[in-house]
């Protein structure tokens, strides 16, 4: 499955990084640095509206390369402007072409919180998001099992950061639940085949608590999957492929968040 060659491939990617910059180091250094705004992605996802969260991306496993020329600093403004409530980065780089570098420029140029989209297995890149400037990390349940859920959410929680919990199904679900997830995401594409639905956020939103923030990502395409979402509850939808390949991301999420408020 293309989640283990990824997560095999990050850990060889945090063992290099490690070597380079020890952890006590990268830890000691986001010690030191003090959060102006913490848990800023969680407010903006619980604004009271359904939140978009509009992301970065260069390419992806299943699509490949989606933008060749990358403007990502110019997106990241047009979808401010556009009324994102927070941008996700990739920056897992061998599978999405990502870059920490990214998600600094990103972060330096917008005002509105910024996800940083990779595939956490180790604490070691808890705090070097923090050390980048990420509100928000991505904690995904079938890399990670509820104790180790639990402690990296613990960790975040130190350093003021956010953390979506990524779900795929029931069980998936559940743990993020006992782990003490705040926000919970659920992932509409299947891992294993590619495939998307966005029932899959339909089927399993009633297992949230509604204390419990609703992220619905993946295969959101048009305003009817908007209107089905909104219909569920869902506090958030994280858009990606749809933004980044319609040519003019902002006018895009402006004609999808038009269709929310109406």
């Amino acid at each position: 499955m293309i989640l283990d060659k990824i997560a095999d491939s990050t850990k060889i990617r945090v063992s290099n990084l490690k070597k380079e910059v020890p952890f006590d180091f990268v830890k000691s250094e986001t010690l030191k640095l003090e959060n102006k705004s913490p848990f800023a992605f969680e407010k903006a996802v619980k604004n009271g509206e359904l939140t978009f969260i509009c992301e970065i991306k260069k390419a992806s496993p299943s699509k490949g390369l989606i933008s060749e020329n990358f403007p990502y600093i110019d997106i990241a403004r047009d979808y401010e402007a556009a009324g994102a409530g927070a941008i996700s980065v990739l920056t897992e780089p061998e599978f999405f072409l990502g870059s920490d570098q990214y998600l600094k420029d990103v972060k330096n140029t917008v005002s509105i919180p910024v996800l940083r989209k990779d595939f956490t297995i180790d604490p070691y890149q808890i705090y070097e998001a923090a050390l980048i400037g990420a509100d928000c990390i991505l904690l995904i349940c079938a890399l990670l099992d509820t104790d180790t859920l639990k402690e990296y959410i613990k960790i975040a929680d130190s350093l003021g950061l956010s953390c979506l919990v990524e779900a795929h199904d029931e069980t998936e679900v559940k743990s993020a639940i006992e782990a003490g997830s705040r926000i919970i995401g659920v992932n509409n594409r299947n891992l294993k085949t590619f495939e998307v639905d966005i029932t899959n956020s339909v089927r399993l939103r009633k297992l949230v608590p509604p204390n419990i923030s609703f992220v619905s990502e993946s295969g959101i395409r048009s305003a009817q999957d908007i209107t089905v979402l909104r219909q569920i509850g869902a506090n958030a939808v994280l858009i990606g492929e749809t933004l980044m390949r319609s040519g003019d991301t902002g006018a895009e999420l402006a004609k999808l968040r038009g269709s929310a408020q109406n």
